[in-house]
């Protein structure tokens, strides 16, 4: 992006004032912390602050092509069974439509915990049963060594005894009886398998248009666009800020709790599925994009999965 100065604005849109006046303006707004000016001979280009003014009461409706990327979502829901396939293909949709880089998470139930357990011996086997508060059950199947059969009854009890002084489903390992130690390994094995299992199934973000971000001006220098690849290398989904933040939709630059995008604006919006799962739906682009468009097209998508999921 390139600054502009006050004649430039009086050529291109015919302004009814002389650059004079328009550069008096200009360095109103600077002073109001609306513009700044990058080298002290260029013209002025909008701060965040400013971005964010126009962002709350400037922002004009959505354009025509919005309502065209609607019609094209609806092609969507019976051709890709998958779900991985379907987020891929929005995502797609979303760069291709904005020019920016899109990211999709999938529905992560809220927060659940531990309400019963149950283990059943089977030969030199036991099948643990972990239910949540979610009513959801889940089954792990471990071999049971000799000297731990007949702990089983024990470390039920003692787990039994666990949740029931816990609100969150914590079982305060450092109370375990010595004797109880081998089945102890055992229960603690299974949870640790199913926390892992759901946090691999749950936390899964596609993001695309990596290559349009780089091909943005303000990220032509590896020293601004370096910390955004690495975030989304190694952690995509603090992309989307958490629940209650009060500029939940719309976050520009210095105001996303992510250092790494204090360069970018984030606009996202959430979908829920059937199992009260919440997903985010994200695009991550330079502080200066269409603001209007880009808002309309992400809650555009975030509705049509919601849709589709519930």
């Amino acid at each position: 992006m390139e600054p502009v100065g006050s004649r430039a604005l009086v050529k291109r849109f015919g302004l009814k004032a002389c650059s004079s006046t328009v550069r008096s303006d200009m360095g109103e707004l600077e002073k109001r912390g609306l513009l700044t000016q990058p080298h002290p001979s260029a013209g002025r280009i909008p701060s965040a602050q400013g971005y964010r003014h126009y962002v709350d009461c400037l922002l004009p409706p959505p354009g025509s092509t919005v309502h065209r990327l609607e019609q094209e979502l609806t092609t969507l829901s019976l051709q890709w069974a998958a779900l991985d396939d379907l987020l891929w293909q929005l995502a797609k949709r979303l760069t291709d439509f904005t020019g920016l880089m899109s990211l999709i998470t999938k529905p992560v139930r809220a927060q659940t915990s531990l309400q019963e357990i149950r283990l059943v011996r089977s030969g030199d086997r036991v099948l643990i049963m972990l239910v949540e508060n979610s009513n959801q059950a889940t089954h792990v199947n471990l071999r049971l060594p000799n000297k731990a059969a007949s702990e089983l009854a024990a470390i039920e009890a003692w787990a039994h005894a666990q949740l029931d002084k816990s609100d969150k489903g914590i079982l305060d390992w450092t109370s375990l009886p010595p004797h109880l130690h081998l089945s102890g390994a055992l229960l603690r094995e299974a949870i640790h398998s199913h926390s892992a299992a759901m946090a691999r199934t749950e936390k899964s973000t596609v993001f695309h248009g990596m290559s349009r971000l780089i091909a943005q001006p303000e990220f032509s220098h590896s020293k601004s666009l370096r910390p955004v690849m690495e975030l989304m290398d190694n952690n995509p989904e603090a992309v989307v800020p958490l629940p209650g933040n009060p500029l939940e939709g719309v976050l520009i630059g210095a105001e996303h709790p992510q250092r790494a995008l204090k360069a970018c604006s984030v606009v996202h919006a959430s979908y829920q599925s059937s199992s009260k799962g919440v997903g985010h739906v994200a695009l991550i682009g330079p502080m200066r994009m269409t603001y209007a468009n880009t808002t309309a097209a992400v809650k555009s998508v975030a509705k049509h999965l919601e849709r589709l999921l519930s």
